[in-house]
């Protein structure tokens, strides 16, 4: 089984969605973890916004990548610049992709704005999630 690595700054919002939806995706084709160079804890929007497209996230935990080290993955996900920066060196058969996706939680404006702001980032991911399950899984 193919294990997947998505990778973000905090932990709390890209690498959340993406995890719940290539979970969502792969079924039982890999194993899918997230993390972060740092943590942050998991954005209660990005929970909100994902239970509007019926995938559940709120059991998700935020993780640091270091926890990650003993496990052999085949394809880590940097879904920001930042990341991909400070990324630690895995195993050399992990296959990296990246995709900088604006980051909702930093968008300024009304609830509403921000609300969509979120649903525009998480079907980004979304899409992104699917074709890489498609193409790679």
């Amino acid at each position: 089984m193919k294990k997947v690595l998505v990778l973000c700054t905090g932990n709390s919002c890209r690498s959340q969605i993406a995890e719940g939806y290539l979970r969502h995706f792969a079924g039982d084709k890999a194993e899918i973890y997230s993390a972060g160079v740092e943590t942050h804890g998991v954005n209660p929007k990005a929970i909100a916004t994902m239970k509007a497209d019926g995938i559940d996230i709120s059991s998700h935990t935020s993780n640091n990548v270091t926890e990650y080290s003993n496990i052999d993955f085949d394809y880590v996900i940097t879904v920001c610049d930042h990341a991909k920066e400070r990324c630690p060196i895995f195993p050399a058969n992990a296959v990296k992709f990246h995709y900088n996706f604006p980051d909702p939680a930093k968008f300024l404006g009304t609830e509403a704005a921000t609300e969509k702001e979120f649903a525009r980032v998480r079907d980004m991911i979304k899409d992104y999630a699917q074709n890489f399950v498609q193409t790679h899984l």
